[in-house]
C-alpha cells in the first residue's frame, strides 16, 4: 500500500473539479497547484481509493435489507435490517463521495491522457465513471449523467435507462482503451494503480466481469440484444467467456493496518490505509451479528448437515467459559477457551423484545485457593460465562475487530474488558473475515463469475453446466478465504489459535464440496442464488439480486421478511404490505439544490407519479419513494 502515500499529493486534483479556462492563465500564482498539476498517476490512486468507499460504504448498509445480518446499533443498519425506510440511509456519502473526489478528477483524468496517450488512464477513467454511475443508478434509479462534471450548475437528471445504457458504452470505451498501447512517453498505469499493478489483461478481465453483471441485471426484461435495453444471455456468456478464469485474475484491493500519516480529507479524517467495512462495521460496537438464516446456511447447507468450512471465518467467536445451562448447539473450540456467535432469529421477536443482549465481561480475582482475592499475585478469571440467568441471546457474538494500527492493539482481536487499565486477553472477540482492518475488498472475482454463469445456464435447462459452474464458483471463494486466512496467520502466528483465522483444511474442503452442494440431478436456482449471496457477503451485488428475484423466499433459502416490518404499523407506510425496499431516497443535497430536475424527471420514471405524495406534491419526497423499482428492476421499456 505504498501508493497510497502518492495521495497526499494527489489531494491537489480535488480543488478543481474541471480544468482552468484558459483566460484565467494570468491569474494563476504558481505557488498555488492547480488541477493541471496532478500528473496522472498521483490522480489515479486519489480516485481509486473514493471509487472504493463510494461503493462500500453504501454496502455496509443494503447487505442489511437481505436478512443475512443482525445489529443492535447505527441508524443506517438497523432501518435496512428492519425494513424502516424511514430511518437513515448513506445516499449522501454514497453520492458525495463518488461525485466529488472521483467524478470531479474524471475529465482531467480522461483529457490529460488522451493528449499524452497515455490510454490505459483514458480507460481508467471511463470504467471509474462506468463503476460510479452504475451504483448511482442501482441505488437511486435516475442521475444527472450526461451533465455530470460539466459547467452545469444544476445538472439535469437521465433516467435509469439512460444512465445504464451510457455505463455499458463507458466500460465498452474502457474495454478498447485498456487494449491500446500507450505512447512511450506515457506514464505506466502501474504507476498509479493501486488494485492490478497496471496489469491491463486483469483490467480487461474486470471490465468483460462487470459488463456480465450489470447485463444480468436485466433479467425482467424480454430477451433480446442488450443495446436495446434487453435480456442477452448469449452476450453474458461471451462476456464471462473474455473474464476471469481463475482467482489469480481476481481484482482485490489489500488493506493494511499501520495508521499511516496519510488520512482521508474528503470524508471521516480517519486513515486511508484501512478496509471501508472496517471503518463503517469493524470498529463500531454491536453493529454486526450473524442472523440464523445465513448461520443456517453456513451450519447445514440444504439439510446435509455438513458445515461449509468457512462457517468458522464467517461468524463470529468470542473467548468465554462454559456455564452449567449453556445450550448443546453451541460451539466450542477442542480447549473450551473460544465459543463460536449462534444466529440472530429476525423472523422472530427478538429485537422487540429487548434487543439483541451480550454477555458483560467481568473480573474475578482468585488465590491459588480459590479464594476471591485482590492481591497482585493472582490469577485472572473471566466469569461471564453463560448461564440461564442471562439469558439466551446472550450467546450472540458481535463482529468487531481489533486493529494494531488504527486501534494499537497487539493483535486483531478486540478486547471488551480490561482490569486496571490493561486489556484481557480472556475478554477476545475474533472479529469476520469481512470487517477487519486488513480485510480484503474484492472489486471483482473469478467466484462471481461463476456463480452468473450457472445462473444463466441453468435458466436455459442446462443443469450439468450451470452445476459445474455452481461447484467451481464455491471452490474458488472457498480458496480465495483461505488465501487470506493463510496470509493473516503467516503475519501472526499466534492467531492459528483462533478459529476465525485458523485455515481450513483440504479434507473438509473436499468433504463439503462433494457431499453437502448437492448434485447436478437436484441443483436448484435457490442452492445457485443462496451460494452466490454467500460468496459476495456485504456488498450492494447481494440487494440487487434480492430485488431481481423479488425477495422470493423459495430463491433464498431460509430468508424471510423480518418479524419487526411484518409485526410495526408505523414501517407499513414507507414500505406498504406487498412492496419492498428497491431504492434508497436522494440525498439531501439534491433534494435541497437540484429539485426542479429532480421533480422533472419524474414524469419519465413509470410508476413515479403514482406514488402517493401527500401534502408535498412531489414525486421524490413521497412516504414510499424507496418502493418505486428503477429501471433494470423492471419490465419497463
Amino acid at each position: 500500500m505504498k501508493l497510497f502515500k502518492v495521495l497526499m499529493i494527489a489531494g491537489v486534483a480535488a480543488l478543481s473539479l474541471t480544468s482552468c479556462n484558459d483566460w484565467l492563465d494570468i491569474n494563476n500564482d504558481p505557488n498555488t497547484p492547480t488541477s493541471a498539476d496532478a500528473s496522472l498517476n498521483a490522480r489515479c490512486v486519489y480516485m481509486q481509493h473514493y471509487s472504493i468507499a463510494s461503493y462500500m460504504i453504501p454496502s455496509s448498509n443494503t447487505a442489511y435489507y437481505c436478512g443475512q445480518l443482525a445489529t443492535a446499533t447505527g441508524a443506517q443498519q438497523t432501518g435496512a435490517m428492519n425494513w424502516n425506510l424511514a430511518a437513515t440511509n448513506r445516499a449522501n456519502n454514497a453520492q458525495q463521495w463518488f461525485l466529488v473526489p472521483v467524478g470531479g478528477n474524471l475529465p482531467d483524468l480522461y483529457n490529460q491522457a488522451m493528449e499524452q496517450g497515455a490510454y490505459h488512464y483514458a480507460a481508467m477513467a471511463c470504467y471509474m465513471k462506468a463503476f460510479g454511475f452504475m451504483n448511482m443508478t442501482d441505488l437511486f434509479g435516475e442521475a444527472p449523467f450526461d451533465e455530470a462534471f460539466t459547467d452545469a450548475t444544476n445538472p439535469k437528471y437521465n433516467t435509469g435507462k439512460e444512465v445504464f445504457m451510457g455505463c455499458l458504452d463507458l466500460i465498452d470505451e474502457a474495454i478498447e482503451l485498456f487494449q491500446r498501447q500507450q505512447d512511450a512517453s506515457a506514464t505506466p498505469l502501474s504507476a498509479g494503480d493501486m488494485w492490478n499493478g497496471g496489469n491491463t489483461d486483469k483490467w480487461v478481465k474486470l471490465c468483460y466481469m462487470l459488463k456480465a453483471r450489470w447485463l444480468n441485471h436485466l433479467s425482467k426484461k424480454a430477451a433480446g440484444s442488450y443495446k436495446d435495453g434487453k435480456y442477452d444471455q448469449a452476450e453474458i456468456l461471451a462476456c464471462l467467456d473474455k473474464a476471469m478464469k481463475s482467482n489469480a485474475d481476481n481484482t482485490v484491493v489489500y488493506h493494511e493496518d499501520n495508521n499511516s500519516s496519510t488520512w482521508d480529507h474528503e470524508g471521516w479524517n480517519e486513515p486511508v490505509d484501512y478496509s471501508t467495512l472496517y471503518s463503517c462495521i469493524g470498529m463500531n460496537n454491536n453493529r454486526m451479528f450473524v442472523s440464523k438464516c445465513f448461520y443456517n446456511n453456513l451450519t447445514n447447507f440444504d439439510g446435509k448437515g455438513i458445515e461449509d468450512p468457512r462457517a468458522d471465518k464467517f461468524i463470529p467467536w468470542c473467548r468465554s467459559i462454559k456455564g452449567e445451562d449453556t445450550p448443546a448447539e453451541v460451539k466450542w473450540t477442542a480447549d473450551g477457551l473460544w465459543r463460536r456467535s449462534l444466529g440472530v432469529d429476525l423472523n422472530s421477536n427478538i429485537i422487540s423484545n429487548g434487543g439483541i443482549k451480550t454477555s458483560t465481561f467481568k473480573i474475578t480475582m482468585y488465590d491459588k485457593k480459590g479464594n476471591v482475592t485482590e492481591k497482585a499475585d493472582s490469577a485472572v478469571r473471566y466469569t461471564g460465562a453463560w448461564t440461564a440467568a442471562n439469558g439466551y441471546d446472550t450467546l450472540y457474538v458481535q463482529g468487531q475487530s481489533g486493529s494494531t494500527g488504527y486501534g494499537g492493539g497487539k493483535d486483531m482481536l478486540m478486547r471488551k474488558g480490561s482490569y486496571k487499565g490493561t486489556p484481557v486477553d480472556e475478554s477476545a472477540l475474533s472479529g469476520v473475515f469481512w470487517t477487519r482492518p486488513t480485510s480484503p475488498t474484492v472489486i471483482g472475482s473469478y467466484a462471481e463469475c461463476c456463480f452468473i454463469k450457472a445462473e444463466v445456464l441453468f435458466n436455459q435447462g442446462k443443469k450439468a453446466e450451470a452445476f459445474n459452474a455452481y461447484k467451481e464458483g464455491i471452490r474458488a471463494h472457498i480458496n480465495f478465504v483461505n488465501d487470506i486466512c493463510n496470509m493473516w496467520v503467516s503475519g501472526d502466528k499466534t492467531l492459528e489459535t483462533v478459529p476465525s483465522f485458523t485455515p481450513m483444511k483440504q479434507a473438509d474442503i473436499d468433504n463439503y464440496l462433494n457431499n453437502a452442494i448437492g448434485t447436478a440431478g437436484d441443483l436448484t436456482l435457490a442452492k445457485i442464488m443462496t451460494q452466490k449471496q454467500i460468496a459476495i457477503f456485504f456488498t450492494t451485488e447481494m440487494w440487487l439480486d434480492m430485488r431481481r428475484y423479488d425477495y422470493n423466499p423459495s430463491i433464498f433459502m431460509g430468508w424471510n421478511k423480518p418479524y419487526m416490518y411484518e409485526n410495526t404499523a408505523s414501517y407499513w407506510t414507507y414500505c406498504p404490505q406487498g412492496k419492498y425496499p428497491r431504492r434508497w431516497n436522494q440525498a439531501s443535497y439534491e433534494k435541497d439544490y437540484n429539485a426542479a430536475n429532480l421533480e422533472a424527471i419524474g414524469a419519465q420514471v413509470p410508476g413515479a407519479l403514482d406514488l402517493p405524495v401527500g401534502s408535498n406534491g412531489l414525486w421524490y419526497l413521497s412516504d414510499q419513494i424507496c418502493t418505486l423499482p428503477v429501471w433494470w428492476d423492471s419490465t419497463q421499456e
